[in-house]
């Protein structure tokens, strides 16, 4: 064998022999990994596996990212986010700084994303950057508690609006039970076909994004109506937070502010289900952003100038209904019963949206490990007819229905958790643990600027290497908060997110040993 099969090629493990050494064909040195690529040997008696549609187009791609992003936490987090820091001011900064961070983080993904256009997003790019092992550890953490996490929170923050309108009691297990349906209806359509996942989140993207814009100009509205319920007096009004520590109370603002803006970068993972991916993914990222940006914004200063600091604080995940019932409290109580439902039901829409969003998104990690043969095989394979990650979207579908009902059930069982928010638990820890890949995919783009110059790059950053060194001191600061602030969700995210390595090791030497047992099985026979 000559050295030049020796070179590692992009996507190998460091200490692999070649591509060829997993079945890949020879590129030219100056490509990214390329879509055959990915495809390692095929099981015995499997001919050929199907490849999944590029049927999504920019719209579809835009709407991913709004529809991805916009859920429960700019309905349920502006109560706990006075809470914490009780000035106005504080608040808007954060908002301003997580929309600033979310560019920054659209920068260093369009150019990774253009570059490397597959399946896996984030995965792929902390495999190319920085070796199979980190890069299962982030699919280890999506697989395992990260996506079913946040479908699991998003399920119960529908169910929480449901009983809102329906006048039930949110943490029965009854409403489990609705969670849980819901989950499971958001598997089938995924499983049915990227193109009906698409268009469902095309269609509630635009609803919710709408009625977030309504929401914003209500109180305007209400105004012209004679209803002078707004007022920016209210913008100066002040709570005293439990922390006095300005650094501690702003960290924990962040937080919650970073669940709102989390799932940014949903797109990525369906890059190949993306038509021109090198131009549309770019687009759907900062142009999204901008729109989510816009929104945030325009939504806050509504509520504080409706609620003074107080009343959002006590209001706690009801800030919406709240503020409705404000602007029509002189309507009559017939209108603002009606009001409340309405805004139940942009919550249920909002949250359903944003689930069938992580549907689309997650499911493709663990395809990725899959096709990698990282993980379990099966994970990786196609359905011949539907053309989508099937099992992959089925097993985050159970995963996501056991993480509810055992929520509900240990609410029921513990009484220590009686007054815990078991959504609030699941966000800090899913924002926390996304946090830590984060800076290493924005680390990424220095890094493969470095070690692989050659690679074509329909896009670049700007302000190259103040924009990635921006967002990695962002991030470093953020994790470095949230430890202190949330320490027991932090550290279980640590566990977890290191429990991993094992895994990935284990499974690594079992695979070995099953390609060593195969030729003398085939021998002895």
């Amino acid at each position: 064998m000559t050295d030049q099969s020796q070179e590692r090629q992009p996507g190998d493990e460091p200490g692999n022999t070649s591509a060829a050494a997993d079945g890949l064909a020879a590129r030219p040195a100056s490509s990214p990994p390329s879509l055959a690529d990915s495809h390692s040997p095929l099981p015995p008696g499997v001919e050929s596996r199907p490849g999944l549609a590029r049927v999504l187009g920019p719209g579809m791609a835009v709407a991913m990212v709004v529809g991805n992003v916009i859920g429960s936490g700019i309905f349920l987090k502006p109560g706990g986010i006075a809470a914490a820091s009780g000035s106005f001011g504080m608040i808007l900064s954060a908002w301003v700084l997580g929309g600033a961070v979310c560019i920054v983080g659209g920068l260093c993904f369009s150019e990774l994303a253009a570059m490397l256009p597959r399946a896996g997003g984030l995965y792929v790019y902390l495999r190319e950057a920085w070796g199979r092992p980190v890069a299962f550890l982030f699919g280890w953490s999506e697989f395992l508690f990260g996506k079913p996490a946040s479908i699991g929170a998003l399920a119960v923050a529908f169910t929480t609006a449901l009983a809102e309108t329906a006048r039930f009691d949110s943490r029965s297990l009854g409403a489990a039970g609705c969670a849980i349906g819901l989950i499971l209806l958001m598997g089938w359509i995924n499983i049915a076909g990227v193109i009906w996942g698409g268009r469902v989140q095309a269609t509630v993207t635009i609803i919710k994004a709408g009625s977030l814009v309504l929401l914003a100009g209500l109180p305007f509205a209400a105004m012209l109506a004679g209803q002078h319920t707004f007022d920016v007096a209210r913008y100066q009004t002040t709570f005293t937070p439990a922390t006095a520590d300005w650094a501690t109370r702003f960290g924990a603002v962040m937080l919650a502010v970073m669940w709102a803006y989390n799932g940014w970068h949903g797109v990525t993972p369906v890059a190949e289900e993306v038509r021109n991916p090198q131009r549309n993914l770019p687009l759907a990222l900062l142009g999204g952003i901008a729109i989510l940006i816009v929104l945030y914004l325009g939504v806050n200063l509504a509520m504080h100038g409706v609620l003074t600091m107080e009343e959002m604080a006590a209001a706690g995940e009801t800030v919406p209904q709240q503020m409705v019932r404000r602007i029509l409290a002189g309507a009559g109580s017939g209108a603002t019963q009606t009001g409340v439902a309405i805004i139940s039901a942009v919550i249920m829409c909002s949250t359903f949206g944003a689930i069938n969003s992580n549907m689309l998104s997650g499911p493709r990690v663990s395809f990725a490990m899959g096709r990698d043969e990282v993980f379990f095989h099966s994970l990786g394979l196609v359905h011949s007819n539907y053309r989508t990650p099937a099992v992959a979207i089925a097993v985050q579908t159970i995963m996501g229905t056991v993480l509810v009902a055992a929520s509900a059930i240990l609410l029921r069982a513990v009484p220590a958790l009686a007054d815990r928010s078991i959504f609030s638990m699941l966000t800090d820890y899913v924002v926390f643990s996304a946090s830590l890949f984060y800076v290493l995919a924005v680390a990424a783009v220095i890094r493969l600027r470095m070690t692989h110059p050659e690679w074509e790059r329909p896009f670049r950053v700007p302000g190259y290497p103040l924009v990635p060194l921006a967002g990695v001191a962002f991030y470093g600061w953020f994790l470095w908060y949230v430890y202190l602030g949330k320490p027991f969700e932090a550290q279980v995210g640590l566990v977890l997110v290191a429990a991993g390595l094992p895994v990935y090791f284990l499974y690594r030497r079992w695979r070995q040993h099953a390609a060593i047992s195969a030729p003398r099985q085939d021998a002895d026979r």
